[in-house]
């Protein structure tokens, strides 16, 4: 275990779902195995480790604006902090022998919760990676990003599917497999630097100004996946087909099949539940086709967060102006081909 002034930090980035988004829910990966592209960006979730103070926990989430400090203790039932919680039960359950880590544990986002980035999955993987440093743990990728799918979907009880544990692990534009045996495959797309560099630049994101709380859209998918059948499950078979055809697209260079699997994509997703678009979507997507856009989809389940525009590269410039006109912000987007990783500052004793 760390000792002395030393802090472990800790990073994992955030992600754009290009294709395939819905199938890595267990309801359907379970019966038909899943398949998913995303594409990691240079936003990310931070957490730092320090040693805590007279026997205490404390939980400090910067972005939310939410402190917490608790006597440690192998559960910390008083914490409001669920993501925070939920891994440091976890840790010190399965790794610590149960015994209380009394630290100060920093976290901070670059993106909102429910901004449809994996932002919350991001910050789970960014939390234990900064655990298994400061424990020292023999933890590789597929074990991190496991072990954070289980502390929100087991653990706390959280709704959502698989990919965004694996993206913020792993890093990089992947074409991800969920087996129905419940395996993940991460295959990494290697693309020409040309390439990488032109679908890059055609792509912008807006943050819609609504951040939705997926869970309802997430289980409005799993019972129509259940007990509706038809339409909700056509879509999702339609989803994990423009997955494969997206990852061919991304990896020839050819723009305009992005655009056009994106926006059959976008379609698809709107008819597996309620509530996937709403109006404030609908007027960005009608403003950014105005201004050139030939794609457009929102990132994650939907119901709002940030929607994603394909566009010839002439002319993001005059689509960013456009969105800030309808006052939303509007930014280009960088690919991040790092996964998660730590780093230590100060000095052990």
């Amino acid at each position: 275990m760390s000792s002395g002034s030393v802090v472990v930090r800790a990073r994992a980035p955030l992600r754009l779902g290009l294709a395939g988004g819905g199938t890595d829910l267990p309801e359907y990966a379970g019966r038909f195995g899943g398949a998913v592209l995303n594409a990691t960006v240079d936003r990310y979730a931070f957490a730092s480790i320090a040693p805590g103070d007279d026997g205490t926990v404390v939980f400090d989430a910067c972005d939310l604006g939410r402190s917490e400090k608790h006597v440690a203790a192998a559960n910390l039932p008083e914490s409001r902090l669920d993501l925070h919680r939920g891994v440091y039960e976890r840790m010190v359950r399965e790794f610590n022998e149960g015994r209380a880590l009394s630290v100060r544990v920093t976290t901070a986002v670059d993106a909102p919760m429910g901004s449809g980035l994996g932002s919350s999955s991001a910050l789970v993987v960014a939390l234990i990676e900064a655990y298994r440093a400061w424990l020292d743990l023999p933890l590789a990728r597929y074990d991190v990003a496991r072990l954070a799918f289980e502390i929100e979907r087991l653990d706390l009880g959280l709704a959502g599917g698989q990919q965004d544990q694996y993206s913020a692990a792993f890093g990089g534009i992947n074409y991800l497999e969920f087996l129905r045996e419940g395996e993940v495959i991460v295959n990494p797309l290697r693309l020409a630097e040309g390439v990488a560099a032109e679908l890059e630049s055609s792509l912008a994101v807006c943050f819609s100004g609504q951040s939705r709380a997926s869970d309802s859209i997430i289980r409005e998918q799993e019972s129509g996946l259940r007990h509706d059948g038809g339409a909700v499950l056509e879509a999702m078979h339609q989803l994990r087909a423009d997955a494969v055809d997206m990852k061919r697209a991304v990896l020839m260079g050819d723009i305009g099949q992005v655009a056009a699997i994106l926006e059959r994509s976008w379609m698809a997703k709107k008819l597996t539940a309620p509530g996937v678009s709403t109006a404030r979507i609908a007027a960005l997507e009608a403003a950014g086709r105005a201004a050139g856009a030939i794609g457009a989809k929102v990132s994650g389940a939907g119901g709002g967060g940030f929607i994603m525009f394909v566009v010839p590269v002439e002319r993001r410039f005059g689509l960013i102006a456009a969105l800030a006109e309808q006052g939303a912000a509007a930014h280009p987007v960088k690919f991040s081909e790092r996964g998660s990783e730590t780093w230590t500052v100060g000095k052990r004793r």
